[in-house]
């Protein structure tokens, strides 16, 4: 748990470093806001053409060691960044980073699934999470801090080193066998040493037309799960705005609160670990204690956490409320929509049989990318360009809304889902016993 909250960690701090270093980074090259929200943007067209098979193959690799391996590229790739002599190549360096997340989400929500039972999967998940919520506000301090006291290349070369430490952690892991956290939770704890299948087997052409085929099986069954769509479609709406907002966030309190570059990624870091640390760690402990008392409790929780911090948000952004009232409103937003993380994620590996958790969380990245990330920090610079950052915050939030709904409307279909996984589990337990009674 702890070591793949660190992969998320690295990866956020990794990511981060431009919002912290984003004014460095437009004198520096002379570029505009719509051209700083291209570089927010870059790694997801990299991330979202890899997640999706990344996730497939999750399924079927031993997903630590392929942890431990992207680790060790993408914190290269970070230190190369320094390099950069021109915008397009740091723009092109930024999107190979992409790669990272796209292969180590779904490995490690699936690695963390099969660790431990469902009971217990709402605690795991916010103490996973929490540790990407501590390097996103690292990143964005470390990168302000570093750019403005040094030079925004330096800020890439000290973010790189730590990630191969985390590589080295990775490796350690032992692969779970798949579907064992379910069977914890039945009370079997029968640990078996996953079947070793070579990659490319039988040739790398039949690998890539198996890959294909399979996909396209898997995503037909992960589709038929009514409450993976109503999740996809409200993460997708909620990304959205998330990700608009908090690319431009310390910009934000740069033009309208009166701090400087150092100061506003300091805040905003601020926000993110003192409101964001206690609302993923609360979140996953109420998901735990309520899903028997309240019904689809893991996306009902989230749905009320979401509206409510999304209020709260669009508040401090008006123009008549003081910059210190600003920072608390978004300070008990952070803390609130951050209570959702844990238990979406929860109820997603409730959802999805073990064998399919990879390439359900590889679509759950992908709906987040494509629908949030990718276009909401273009967006938002665009916005900005043409009236201000103000503006543009408003006239993203309003989706959030929409997606605490559809969130809410999945209750009816998250605990008849998750039976189905279980029944399906004693089915298969109840057929090797026989078998296993043949030989005496």
């Amino acid at each position: 748990m702890w070591v793949l909250g660190l992969v998320i960690m690295v990866d956020q701090i990794d990511q981060n470093i431009v919002r912290g270093a984003a004014s460095d980074l437009q004198d520096h090259f002379g570029v505009s806001d719509a051209a700083i929200g291209w570089l927010l943007s870059a790694f997801v067209i990299v991330n979202g053409l890899v997640t999706v098979p990344a996730g497939y193959l999750a399924d079927r690799w031993n997903r630590t060691r392929t942890i431990g391996h992207t680790v060790i590229v993408w914190s290269a790739i970070t230190m190369i960044t320094a390099a950069a002599g021109n915008f397009a190549t740091l723009l092109v360096l930024r999107g190979l980073l992409g790669f990272g997340q796209a292969v180590t989400e779904p490995s490690a929500a699936s690695a963390l699934s099969d660790f431990y039972p469902t009971t217990e999967r709402g605690r795991v998940f916010s103490n996973q999470q929490v540790m990407g919520f501590l390097g996103a506000g690292l990143g964005i301090g470390l990168g302000g801090a570093i750019a403005s006291a040094f030079d925004w290349r330096w800020a890439f070369l000290v973010a790189g080193p730590p990630g191969l430490l985390v590589a080295v952690l990775a490796y350690s892991l032992r692969e779970p066998p798949r579907g064992y956290g379910d069977r914890l939770h039945l009370g079997v704890d029968e640990w078996t040493e996953p079947e070793k299948v070579p990659l490319f087997d039988r040739g790398f052409t039949a690998f890539v037309r198996d890959t294909v085929r399979g996909l396209v099986q898997d995503f037909t069954v992960i589709w038929s799960i009514t409450t993976l769509r109503y999740a996809l479609v409200g993460v997708s709406a909620l990304m959205f705005t998330v990700s608009g907002v908090g690319a431009w966030l310390p910009q934000f309190h740069e033009r309208f609160s009166g701090l400087s570059e150092t100061e506003a990624a300091n805040a905003v870091g601020a926000l993110l670990i003192v409101g964001g640390i206690p609302g993923v760690l609360l979140g996953g402990r109420f998901a735990d204690r309520f899903a028997t008392r309240i019904q689809g409790a893991r996306v009902v929780i989230p749905a009320y956490c979401i509206g409510v911090g999304n209020t709260f948000m669009i508040a401090s952004y008006l123009k008549w409320v003081p910059s210190g009232a600003s920072l608390a409103l978004q300070l008990v937003a952070v803390f609130s929509i951050t209570m959702a993380i844990p238990a979406l994620r929860a109820g997603m590996a409730d959802a999805v049989p073990a064998h399919l958790r990879g390439a359900g969380f590889g679509a759950f990245n992908l709906a987040s990318i494509v629908f949030g990330v990718a276009a909401a920090p273009v967006l938002v610079g665009t916005l900005a360009d043409i009236w201000d950052l103000r503006v543009a915050f408003l006239v993203v939030s309003p989706p959030v809304f929409v997606g605490a709904y559809v969130l809410y409307r999945a209750k009816h279909h998250l605990d008849a889902d998750a039976t189905k996984i279980f029944e399906a589990v004693l089915r298969a337990m109840e057929a090797e016993q026989p078998a296993q009674a043949e030989p005496d």
